[in-house]
């Protein structure tokens, strides 16, 4: 499994935002969790259900799915 970095992060914002003409932020990415595209793993204890953290694998099939 891998998680994806902040660096791998910044290419795919700089992917997102050539093709739709917006941000692609951590809004987005918990908004894909919630709808079910995505699904985050959480990590540490903050607030009781830790930082969201995503699979790089998961966003790059998303966004070939949604045609990117």
């Amino acid at each position: 499994m891998t998680v994806i970095t902040d660096k791998q992060l910044v290419k795919f914002k700089v992917l997102y935002k050539a093709h739709f003409g917006e941000e692609l932020s951590q809004q987005t990415l918990r908004r894909w969790d919630r709808e079910g595209h995505l699904k985050a793993i959480r990590i540490g204890t903050r607030r009781d259900i830790g930082d969201r953290r995503y699979r790089k694998e998961d966003i790059e099939n998303y966004l070939k799915k949604i045609d990117l």
